[in-house]
C-alpha cells in the first residue's frame, strides 16, 4: 500500500467515525471538535516522540498494563528539573505540555468514562493557548464549546458524549501512524469531506485540491520564464483569504518537492472558526510556530499592521500570492477607500462584487518577482463600468499573464464556472495567455472534479489529466493548442475593447463539416433514380395481380 493510499485509509477511517459519532450534530459543528482532537493527538505524539530522544535512557519504560503516560513518571521523579527541561524542548519543538494534558492521558479518561474528562479538556486546551507555545496562541480552541448542549444538555451527558467520540478517535487511529505527513493528509482530507457537507458554506474554508494545486504549481514556477522551471527559493507567500490554510501549504508542498525552499508563510483569515482552523493546520503539518503568521482581520480593511507600512523601504512583499477570495462579495467602497493605497491608481470596484478589489489588494504586496494566482468569477473578464476601467489599466500595465477557464461545479459552494487569473509585475511578453480547460472534467456524483491521471491513486499514462495539462499549457506558453489555449495580442485584446471572455479567443465548439453539395447532388440523383425503378417495378406486380397502381 502506498503512503498515500494509507493517509487516504485513515482519512476514510476518521470519517466513518465522524458520520458514526455526530448524530443529529451539523457537520460544520462536528468538524470543530473532530479536528480539534485529531490536532491535540497530533500535538502530543510528536511532542512525546520528542521527548523520548532527549531523555534517552532516562526516559521511563512502564509495565503494559500502567497507564499513566511515561512523562508524567518523570515529572514526578525530577521535580527539580521540570523547568530547565521544558526550558529545552521549547528550544526544540518550540512548544510544551504537561503529562495530565497529553493525548494519551485525556484518551486514558475517556477510556475510564471518567466524570473529570471535560473539565480537564477545558484546561488543556487553555495550556495550549497559554502556556505551550512561546508565541500566542490565544483564542486557538475560541470556537470548541465544550459545555454546548449540543453535546448534551447536562454537565455528565456532555462527559459521556466526550468520552465516546475521543475513545472512538483513539481506537480508530491506533493502528495508523500519525507523523505530520500522514496525519496532515488526513486532515485535509476530513476538512474535504466536511466542506462537502456543508455545501454553500464551504466556500469559506475550503478550495478543492486539484485546483488548490494549479495555483500552488504556477506560483511556485519562474516567474520571468516558467520553462526554466522551479524557484529555488520563494521568501514570503501569502495567501489574503486563506480558509483552513491549505492553498499555502500546498504551496510549501510544490517548492520543497522541487528542491527549494520557502522562508515564510502569511495568511489571513476574517472567519474566526476558520482562522483557528488554519492556525492548526499549519501546526499539525509540522510548520513551526517561527515559520508562519495568520492573522484574523478583514482583507478589504487592511487591517494587518505588517500591510501597512507606508515607507516604501520598509513595505511587505510576497514572491508568491495565492486567493481563492469570496466571490462578488458586497463591499464598503467608500469614498474613503478610493484614496488608500490599494486602489487609487486603478479606482473601486463596485460595491456589489468585490472580485477586483481582492486583487488589487494583491498586486499592491506582490514583489517585482513574484507571481500570483487568484481564483475569481467568469465576470470579472467581461463586466463594464468601473471593472472594465480596472481591467484595462492592469492589461495596459502589463499585469495579466493568463487567463485559465475552469468548468462549472468545481466548487462546493456555487456552480458557477471560475476562472484563475495569473498576475505578474514582471511579464516579458506582450501578450496574455488564454486556456480554455471549461470541457476538460469528470462528473462525480454533483461535483465536477479536474482529472489527474490517476487509477486508485497511482499515476496511469494512459488516463486523462486535466491538471497537468493545464499546468504544462501555462509553463510552455505555446501560441496556439486548437479548442484549447492561444497567446493574444494586446492589439487584438485593445480591438475587442480590453473584453477578456475566453471564448472570445479560444472556442471550444467544434467547426461544422464541410459538405460537398456536388456529391450530395450525386448521391440525391442516385436515390431517385433507385426509387423511380423500385417503383415501376413494384407497380408491374401489381397489374399482375389486378390490382390499382400507385
Amino acid at each position: 500500500m502506498t503512503a498515500q493510499q494509507k493517509q487516504e485509509q485513515l482519512g476514510k477511517a476518521l470519517w466513518e467515525i465522524a458520520n458514526d459519532l455526530r448524530g443529529a450534530m451539523n457537520a460544520d459543528d462536528f468538524r470543530d471538535y473532530m479536528l480539534s482532537f485529531l490536532f491535540l493527538r497530533y500535538l502530543s505524539d510528536n511532542y512525546e516522540g520528542s521527548v523520548k530522544k532527549e531523555l534517552g535512557s532516562d526516559y521511563p519504560v512502564l509495565e503494559e498494563d500502567d497507564k499513566r503516560t511515561p512523562l508524567s513518571v518523570w515529572y514526578e521523579a525530577n521535580a527539580d528539573d521540570v523547568e530547565f527541561f521544558e526550558k529545552q524542548m521549547r528550544r526544540k519543538v518550540h512548544y510544551v505540555i504537561e503529562p495530565k494534558y497529553l493525548w494519551n492521558s485525556i484518551s486514558e479518561l475517556a477510556r475510564t468514562q471518567d466524570e473529570e474528562l471535560l473539565k480537564d479538556l477545558q484546561k488543556g486546551f487553555k495550556h495550549i493557548e497559554n502556556d505551550s507555545f512561546e508565541s500566542s496562541f490565544k483564542g486557538l480552541f475560541s470556537e470548541i464549546n465544550l459545555d454546548s448542549e449540543k453535546l448534551g444538555k447536562t454537565y455528565t451527558e456532555r462527559n459521556k458524549k466526550l468520552c465516546k467520540i475521543i475513545q472512538k478517535i483513539s481506537e480508530g487511529i491506533a493502528d495508523f501512524s500519525t507523523d505530520s505527513d500522514t496525519l496532515g493528509d488526513a486532515y485535509e482530507y476530513l476538512i474535504g469531506e466536511f466542506a462537502a457537507g456543508s455545501g454553500k458554506k464551504a466556500g469559506e474554508f475550503y478550495t478543492p485540491q486539484q485546483i488548490s494545486t494549479i495555483l500552488s504549481e504556477i506560483v511556485t514556477l519562474d516567474s520571468q520564464n516558467p520553462k526554466a522551471g522551479k524557484k529555488k527559493k520563494i521568501n514570503k507567500v501569502l495567501d489574503f483569504a486563506c480558509g483552513s490554510g491549505s492553498l499555502l501549504l500546498n504551496v510549501k508542498d510544490k517548492i520543497e518537492k522541487g528542491g527549494g525552499t520557502i522562508s515564510r508563510i502569511y495568511g489571513q483569515e476574517k472567519n474566526i472558526t476558520t482562522y483557528n482552523l488554519a492556525r492548526m493546520n499549519m501546526l499539525l503539518h509540522g510548520v513551526k510556530d517561527s515559520e508562519f503568521e495568520i492573522f484574523h482581520g478583514d482583507t478589504l480593511k487592511n487591517e494587518w499592521d505588517v500591510l501597512n507600512e507606508m515607507n516604501p523601504a520598509k513595505k511587505t512583499t510576497f514572491d508568491a500570492i495565492v486567493a481563492n477570495p469570496p466571490f462578488s462579495l458586497r463591499w464598503d467602497a467608500s469614498e474613503a477607500m478610493g484614496e488608500n493605497f490599494r486602489f487609487k491608481n486603478y479606482g473601486l470596484a463596485p460595491k456589489s462584487a468585490a472580485d477586483f478589489a481582492f486583487l488589487l489588494h494583491g498586486l499592491h504586496f506582490l514583489s517585482d518577482e513574484g507571481t500570483m494566482a487568484i481564483i475569481l468569477p467568469h465576470g470579472v473578464l467581461f463586466r463594464g463600468g468601473a471593472e472594465k476601467r480596472i481591467r484595462e489599466k492592469l492589461l495596459k500595465d502589463g499585469n495579466i499573464d493568463t487567463v485559465i477557464g475552469l468548468p462549472s461545479n468545481l466548487f462546493f459552494s456555487t456552480g458557477i464556472p471560475v476562472c484563475i487569473l495569473i498576475i505578474k509585475k514582471c511579464k516579458k511578453e506582450d501578450d496574455v495567455l488564454f486556456i480554455n480547460a471549461s470541457e476538460q472534467y469528470r462528473k462525480v456524483k454533483r461535483q465536477n472534479v479536474l482529472r489527474d491521471g490517476k487509477v486508485d491513486g497511482v499515476i496511469d499514462p494512459k488516463e486523462p489529466n486535466d491538471i497537468q495539462e493545464i499546468i504544462d499549457t501555462y509553463q510552455n506558453r505555446p501560441d496556439k493548442i486548437e479548442r484549447y489555449a492561444r497567446s493574444v495580442s494586446m492589439a487584438e485584446i485593445e480591438k475587442n475593447d480590453y473584453n477578456l471572455n475566453i471564448s472570445r479567443y479560444v472556442s471550444t465548439a467544434k467547426p461544422e463539416p464541410i459538405i460537398n453539395l456536388k456529391a450530395v447532388n450525386t448521391k440525391i440523383a442516385e436515390v431517385e433514380t433507385k426509387a423511380a425503378k423500385a417503383l415501376q417495378e413494384h407497380n408491374g406486380y401489381l397489374k399482375e395481380l389486378g390490382l390499382e397502381t400507385i
